[in-house]
């Protein structure tokens, strides 16, 4: 073979090595690529496992953190409840107690108005007010007792015609059973139709001093807005009964005491006008 030839070989081996050296270190590179790549694939792979489960420690913890906000509002709610409840009654307690001083305030001014006078007419007026202001009657009589006849006169009335009011006998009807007795009648339900019948009041109250009725407190109808008695109503009427009895009977007496020291003034007067024989 020509030194020309062999050169020419030559030179297409050099070429061919040097392409192969180029496919393989192209190859190599590739290999080492295709590494790179799986490696990056794997981290990635691997953070996001990685990620998931820290999402799924985040959620778990976030529901571990609601669940006690949720225990934590369910705590607080019971308990407002519990303080509402306590207000409430508190609240309740409050206004028993301001209406027990307005009815023991009221008591005292009663109890005063009826001992702060002999006029036997007051006496009874003031009677009078307390039961329509007081206890809120609107048709009611007030008896007296005669001892004498035995009978019960009516002395006031309100609401109503005192010539239309019959006297009672004692131990006759309700008013004179409660007269004879002693003892308070009321109805066990107010009718929501309040008609007059004089047989059936919708309470009796005896007036007396210890055991001596001296009268009978008769109410017939009550206001229209007041549905039935109260507490507040059995003590004034528990009241009426014993401080009404006495100042009606304490003016009873100075009233009879002042006409006859009148009269006697009178005889007097009369005697000495009288010429000396």
């Amino acid at each position: 073979m020509e030194p020309r030839e062999v050169n020419i070989l030559q030179r297409k081996a050099d070429e061919f090595l040097q392409i192969f050296r180029k496919g393989e270190e192209f190859t190599q590179e590739l290999l080492k690529e295709n590494e790179r790549l799986r490696f990056r694939v794997a981290q990635l792979e691997e953070g996001e496992l990685a990620s998931r489960r820290t999402d799924e420690l985040t959620v778990r913890n976030l529901r571990e953190q609601l669940a006690l906000l949720e225990e934590e509002r369910d705590r607080l709610l019971a308990r407002f409840k519990e303080v509402e409840e306590e207000n409430k009654v508190f609240a309740s307690k409050y206004l028993e107690v301001e209406l027990e001083n307005n009815n023991l305030a009221n008591l005292y001014v009663a109890s005063y108005q009826l001992h702060s006078t002999l006029d036997f007419a007051e006496v009874l007026r003031v009677v009078q007010e307390i039961v329509i202001n007081l206890v809120g009657a609107e048709k009611f009589v007030l008896y007296l007792r005669n001892e004498r006849t035995d009978e019960l006169a009516p002395a006031v009335a309100e609401g109503l015609n005192l010539a239309d009011v019959a006297p009672v006998l004692v131990g006759s009807g309700i008013v004179g059973r409660v007269s004879e007795t002693g003892e308070s009648f009321y109805q066990e339900s107010i009718p929501l139709f309040q008609g007059i019948d004089f047989e059936k009041p919708l309470t009796a109250i005896p007036l007396k001093i210890n055991d001596l009725v001296i009268g009978v407190l008769a109410v017939y109808k009550l206001l229209v807005q007041k549905p039935g008695f109260s507490p507040m109503d059995y003590e004034l009427f528990s009241m009426l009964a014993g401080h009404s009895a006495t100042a009606i009977f304490s003016s009873k007496l100075y009233s009879q005491s002042a006409r006859k020291l009148s009269t006697i003034r009178g005889f007097l007067d009369l005697l000495r006008e009288r010429p000396a024989e």
